[in-house]
């Protein structure tokens, strides 16, 4: 499947019961598709974007992920990370751009040092009580492929990249690297 090249205008519902409109006319948005709630690969991934958060939003960046998991599910594994946080449950938005489940998502032998490396972090959160163990049975299961968008604010998709496994997406570094010249920062 191609990458689209537009966003049409949509209003969408926050875990917070928050509705943000993309695109949104202020500011670029970075849609990132993952995984489950309690994902470790997820949560780890998504802890190295929270850690530069100002980074991100002094280049005019908004954060919104998408998982395939419900609000509930989602409060309580991601609800603490700064971002807009969206659940998909029925996976309307992953079919829209693209972004498939599959096998190869946790067998690709490129994602097995993150995968070893986030399971040593999530277990130490858990035995620390910071954080709940990752659900034996995912809502919506475990195989799930990640998806990066920038997004500019007249909705044109300015990059986008499918992954190719379960560890195959954008690093902040990466995703910092992606905004136009012509785009204002704050």
């Amino acid at each position: 499947m191609s990458l689209p090249t537009t966003v049409a205008d949509r209003a969408l519902v926050t875990i917070a019961d928050r509705t943000i409109q993309i695109p949104d006319q202020d500011c670029l948005i970075h849609l990132q598709f993952r995984r489950f709630a309690g994902c470790p690969i997820c949560t780890l991934h998504l802890r190295s974007f929270a850690v530069r958060h100002d980074e991100i939003l002094a280049a005019n960046i908004r954060e919104v992920v998408v998982f395939h998991s419900s609000a509930a599910e989602l409060r309580k594994y991601e609800g603490d990370l700064p971002f807009d946080l969206i659940a998909d449950p029925t996976r309307i938005l992953y079919r829209e751009f693209g972004i498939e489940s599959t096998p190869r998502a946790l067998l690709d032998p490129r994602a097995w040092p993150t995968l070893i490396r986030s399971v040593v972090t999530a277990t130490r959160a858990v035995l620390r009580k910071e954080k709940p163990s990752p659900p034996n049975k995912p809502e919506g299961g475990r195989l799930g492929l990640p998806g990066d968008f920038l997004i500019a604010p007249d909705g044109r998709v300015l990059a986008g990249k499918l992954g190719k496994h379960a560890d195959d997406q954008w690093s902040v570094d990466e995703l910092l690297a992606l905004v136009p010249a012509t785009e204002p920062r704050h």
